[in-house]
Order: structure tokens, then sequence, then C-alpha cells
């Protein structure tokens, strides 16, 4: 099944201090595959888009989903968004977006799994007090379809 996750308003490019202070820090999010967050993006980019492909498979009539990309057990499984500040040393996560595959419209989950399509979720990465997102990402914060 393949995945694309495109985000919009970075919580960097707004103006302010809270902006100013998470580009000092060279704060970044990715996505993370099993312990490591990857394909690291500014925190004041213009936008951050990831791809990847995760396996899928049907059991006992329900679709589960797996691979290095997916986290949970089976029911709850779901995908991070992470943000950490980039340092010498690595990358210091600090907090995490949570998207959950049981938030996902059946329908559009199974025509992926049918690879109908590519499933695609669009969201906002700034939360409502103008910080990186974080916590569950329910719709309609984050909009799913299948293209």
């Amino acid at each position: 099944m393949r995945i694309r996750i495109d985000g919009t308003d970075l919580p960097g490019r707004r103006a302010g201090a809270d902006a100013d202070a998470l580009r000092l820090r060279n704060v970044h999010v990715g996505v993370q595959c099993k312990a490591d967050v990857v394909d690291q993006v500014p925190a004041d980019a213009a936008r951050a888009t990831w791809s990847f492909e995760v396996s899928s498979r049907e059991i006992d009539g329900m679709l589960d989903v797996g691979g290095p990309w997916v986290h949970g057990r089976p029911g709850a499984r779901f995908l991070y968004l992470s943000w950490g500040a980039v340092t010498d040393d690595g990358f210091a996560m600090f907090r995490r977006a949570k998207l959950m595959f049981t938030d996902i419209p059946t329908e559009l989950l199974r025509a992926a799994h049918e690879d109908t399509g590519m499933l695609v979720g669009r969201l906002g990465l700034t939360d409502a007090a103008g910080g990186p997102l974080c916590a569950r990402v329910r719709p309609p914060a984050i909009a799913w379809t299948v293209e």
C-alpha cells in the first residue's frame, strides 16, 4: 500500500517568538521508521511531504497494515510524525503526532490496499497554540483521500 503525507502550515513559518525559537533550535519534523526519524524537514519549510509503502493484508475480513513505518498493535496501528532539534549529536525528539489507521475511512483504506491509488493524508502541522502539531490527529485536522 502506497502512502503519502502532505503537511502544510509548518509552525516555524509563522511570525513570532515561538517560530523564532523553533528556527533557532533547528527544529525539524520527519516520519518515524522503526526508531529512526527520517526525511526530516525544517520547521520553517513551506511544506513537508513523505511517501512510503506499508504492507497490508486481510485477516478475518479486516485489513491490517505493517512494516517499519507502522507502529502499534493490531487494531490500533498508526504512523508517527516526530518533531525534534537537529544537533551535532543527532535528532533530539521532543514531540510526536500520531496518525491512526482507524481514523481512515474503511473504503479509502480498502481502495489503497487493492492498489487502486495512493492513500494521501493532508494536514496542517501547527497546533492551535502555534506550536508543532502533536498527539492524536483526527479528522477534520487530517483529510484522507485516495489518488
